[in-house]
């Protein structure tokens, strides 16, 4: 072999060899799984959605049944499987307690919780929210006699949707997803926060979720902040702010 046929032999091997350690060693995320709150469905994510996209992200976004945290786990495990790994796992309100069970998942890079609960072991939501004086909401949800909870029209308005249109709460209302009574005391097993680098967006204007509670979870975390001047749906009335947020998780 010539030296220089012998030359351009080493420099191909040297590239393939940088190129594949670039590939094993690249920590970004390539998909984000998106996971809606309780009365709420993936719609919630519509505005973060094309803003992801245009990042170079992958998304999903989970249609979770609220009937257990055992089912919305298991229903957010899928979603993670099909998934093109790494991922961030991002979720809202009640989303929060689903993705702290379901982050220990090996594929998940990063977690964002977007105005939610991000519960310790051996906690529920309810262990969580019983810290803090009940919020005015409370008195808009309505139980049905099989155990689903609805929060009225008016509660959505008020509560819920604040800072959105009247047409936007409307929408709201219209696809609130009924949530069983029994997921709010099932309580984490292993707080994937406690394991995986995590983000926390504190809606400042919340009425659904103390935000007194969620920078209570940030500092317990050890979880990186933005605080929006938003009530709880911040992926709605702030979706730039929030995907901001989780394309920095991803990276």
């Amino acid at each position: 072999m010539s030296r220089i046929l012998r030359v351009i032999c080493s420099v191909l091997v040297a590239l393939a060899s940088t190129s594949s350690f670039a590939i094993a060693a690249d920590p970004r995320a390539k998909t984000v799984v998106l996971v809606h709150g309780a009365f709420a469905d993936g719609s919630s994510w519509q505005k973060v959605i094309p803003l992801l996209q245009d990042a170079g992200l992958k998304v999903l976004a989970v249609q979770n049944p609220l009937e257990s945290l055992e089912g919305d786990v298991a229903f957010t495990k899928r979603a993670i499987r099909d998934a093109e790994g790494p991922v961030v796992l991002v979720g809202h309100s009640w989303g929060g307690v689903v993705i702290t069970e379901a982050g220990s998942d090996p594929k998940v890079k990063s977690l964002v919780y977007v105005a939610a609960y991000a519960p310790d072991a051996g906690q529920s939501l309810v262990d969580v929210a019983s810290k803090y004086p009940d919020q005015e909401s409370r008195t808009t949800y309505v139980k049905d006699e099989d155990g689903y909870l609805k929060i009225t029209d008016d509660g959505i308005s008020k509560y819920f949707a604040a800072g959105l249109s009247p047409e936007e709460k409307e929408l709201v209302a219209v696809v609130q997803g009924r949530f069983h009574v029994r997921a709010t005391t099932a309580p984490v097993r292993h707080p994937a926060w406690r394991d995986k680098p995590s983000f926390m967006v504190v809606a400042t204007d919340d009425q659904i979720i103390s935000p007194a509670l969620q920078r209570d979870q940030v500092k317990t975390a050890n979880a990186e902040m933005v605080e929006v001047p938003s009530g709880h749906v911040a992926m709605l009335s702030h979706p730039g702010d929030v995907a901001e947020i989780i394309v920095k998780a991803a990276r």
